[in-house]
């Protein structure tokens, strides 16, 4: 293939039945719709939680709309028995169900993977729960700050004298959603070779674990004693600098990962008179003596901005970079080239930024972000495409309650 040469998006074609709710589904949704992928995204009637929440203000329309652009929008009623045969009927021409409800709800209502892959054999029936689909722990209630707690994420995060502190971001929520995404992408592949479909799932307090793996080693290294929290110093206070440092117009992050990036730092500090300081010489010298090192970095950022600091670390190669508050993130000239940043024209919320995919696919135009659409503003179009149903039977489901 020429490298000139367009490709088509690498999930055209692929039809994906989309019941995610809140954020972890649906953001697994959105990374299949911005690789081309026909997601259609199935509410109840009422909506999902954050269509509700969004009826109550309080900062959930911008989430909703960022996290299902590119998705079409039916309703659908499972408690209702032609609900169900409906979705029976649906999943019969789709490629991929994803939701996130608690275990078992799916199979209370009738549709969980087992009923649904009798349907289509090749269906990957993908879960994602906060604590997995068996398992002793299995039915406890799992949100984003609840698997921060339980997964000790949350023990782990503040200042040594301060309480434990969840991470501002739903981090929980969206690499969940990710992992549900690689999953999928998984069980495909596999499909392709064997014809045939997979349940596949994904615990939210599992995926937690591996970003632990600095303070696990802390764990290991003092298996009889308690583990503090670093504040904003590395999780196995392990490396040195590493810190976020106040300077004259915000704060400042700063790594030293080896002993050249100290050097370097000396001299773009204009410190070189502590190279040969048997304190700093090599990293393990300067965890001994963190607060000194610390106290050498502050000094020296505390009378600088940050357009200086980050002008000098860039020159001598240190890895480092303000702490953007979200007004600047919004405004990256650097996410906006790369087209991670769309301005769009909402109907509803007026000029809003959406994300686009991180993930990106060479040789394939990023397909542009549009809106996202009012609850069941496709029924009409998705069951006359996908089942053949009239816009009088269409109708008709909708007065009976079945979708």
């Amino acid at each position: 293939m020429a490298r000139s040469e367009t490709r088509a998006p690498p999930l055209a074609g692929l039809v994906v039945l989309d019941f995610g709710q809140v954020y972890q589904g649906p953001y697994a949704g959105l990374l299949m719709a911005k690789a081309g992928a026909t997601v259609i995204k199935i509410e109840p009637p009422r909506g999902e939680p954050l269509r509700v929440r969004e009826a109550v203000g309080g900062g959930a329309s911008l989430p909703l709309a960022m996290l299902n652009s590119n998705k079409r929008a039916i309703t659908l009623n499972l408690k209702s028995p032609r609900g169900v045969e409906l979705l029976k009927a649906m999943t019969r021409k789709a490629d991929v169900l994803l939701e996130n409800f608690a275990p078992g709800v799916m199979d209370r209502l009738g549709v969980g993977p087992a009923a649904l892959m009798a349907e289509n054999p090749r269906l990957i029936y993908a879960s994602a729960t906060g604590y997995g689909l068996s398992g002793p722990e299995r039915d406890n209630l799992a949100m984003d700050i609840t698997i921060q707690a339980a997964s000790g994420a949350i023990s782990v995060t503040g200042f040594p004298d301060g309480p434990p502190v969840k991470a501002g971001p739903a981090i929980a929520d969206f690499l969940s959603g990710t992992h549900l995404y690689g999953a999928i992408m998984t069980a495909l592949f596999e499909r392709e070779r064997t014809g045939c479909g997979r349940l596949v799932e994904v615990a939210m307090i599992e995926t937690m674990f591996p970003t632990l793996a600095s303070n696990l080693g802390m764990v290991h290294n003092n298996p009889d004693r308690p583990l503090g929290r670093t504040g904003n110093r590395h999780g196995g206070l392990a490396v040195s600098p590493y810190n976020v440092y106040a300077c004259q117009d915000g704060w400042f992050a700063i790594i030293c990962n080896n002993d050249d990036h100290w050097r370097s730092l000396l001299r773009a500090m204009g410190r070189e008179d502590l190279d040969g300081d048997p304190r700093f010489t090599t990293n393990a010298a300067r965890v001994r003596h963190m607060a000194e090192t610390d106290a050498v970095v502050e000094a020296w950022a505390a009378a600088r901005t940050r357009a200086e600091i980050f002008a000098a670390t860039g020159e001598h190669k240190v890895p480092s970079a303000p702490v953007r508050d979200l007004h600047e993130v919004l405004a990256n000239e650097h996410m906006k080239a790369r087209g991670m940043l769309e301005v769009i024209d909402h109907p509803q919320l007026g000029r809003i930024t959406v994300p686009g995919s991180p993930l990106r696919y060479h040789g394939v135009p990023q397909l542009p972000a549009t809106p996202s659409h009012t609850i069941g503003a496709d029924n009409a179009e998705v069951y006359g495409e996908l089942l053949g149903l009239s816009a009088a039977e269409v109708a008709a489901l909708k007065d009976e309650g079945a979708i």
